[in-house]
């Protein structure tokens, strides 16, 4: 349950109890967080991803932790049939929360055209398919929450990053559109673009400065924490609840948007 106000132990139903939430590549990182506060919430979660062991795993710690009934589904959602699994095992999902693992960083130079065509497929068609999917349903069933993984580098793009955020960018013109055709049918759809949270993909972004710049692995993670306004990495926990909050019956007339979770570092109004 997402408390506020903890000096008198209040808290606030976010009105997801029962409901169905697929969540995408789940078995670790900030989606695994997200499935564990959907699932703290009282929802039926989906927990995802390529890994047999590491989702069953998931699976059982979120059901322990929660008491919530949860799914686990290995499943590539890059692939249509994998796409299709997740599907099978959620036919009528009331959430789906879109995300998959990040592309490799680098440069223009490096990247070819077929890991181009790659990260088009995982960061940006499969989610739209799994939209496309859900859709339908959500309209008949007057509910529907659909949240976007993406990056906070969708706004402020970096040449490392110039790959992921150009798919993402793709899928947040889509939703921005499908949107107002959705909004009146009580159907958000949302973006959250995280930057500088304690996850796997943090490790990665170190040892490319490690090469980079030539420091050590932990010089590499304490530039990034610098360079964050927070001085700090985020929780995984921190963005799963915001997840969660954009899920909730409260957030119905929030549609549209693309959430920095970003502890403030982002410099731009808009």
């Amino acid at each position: 349950m997402v408390t506020f106000g903890s000096n008198e132990g209040e808290s606030m139903d976010l009105g997801l109890k029962g409901r169905r939430a697929i969540v995408c590549a789940s078995s670790r990182g900030l989606g695994r967080a997200c499935a564990m506060s959907l699932a703290r919430e009282g929802c039926v979660v989906i927990v995802n991803g390529v890994d047999p062991e590491r989702v069953q795993a998931t699976a059982r710690e979120i059901a322990h932790k929660t008491g919530a009934e949860v799914t686990p589904v290995a499943a590539d959602i890059s692939t249509r049939e994998g796409r299709q699994k997740l599907l099978e095992a959620c036919p009528a999902p009331d959430i789906l929360v879109n995300n998959n693992a990040g592309p490799q960083l680098g440069n223009l130079g490096e990247w070819d055209e077929a890991l181009w065509r790659a990260t088009i497929e995982a960061n940006m068609l499969a989610p739209i398919f799994l939209i496309k999917a859900a859709l339908p349903g959500m309209r008949q069933r007057k509910f529907g929450r659909i949240v976007n993984i993406t990056s906070a580098l969708v706004k402020s793009p970096r040449s490392p990053f110039g790959l992921s955020a150009a798919a993402r960018a793709g899928l947040t013109a889509l939703s921005k559109a499908v949107s107002r055709q959705a909004a009146a049918d009580n159907i958000t759809l949302n973006n959250l673009l995280p930057e500088g949270f304690a996850t796997d993909r943090q490790h990665a972004i170190a040892q490319r400065r490690m090469q980079v710049e030539n420091i050590t692995y932990e010089e590499g993670r304490n530039r990034i924490a610098a360079e964050l306004a927070t001085r700090r990495l985020g929780r995984p926990e921190e963005f799963g609840d915001a997840c969660a909050y954009l899920c909730s019956a409260q957030a119905g007339y929030i549609s549209g948007q693309n959430l920095l979770v970003d502890g403030g570092t982002y410099e731009g109004l808009f």
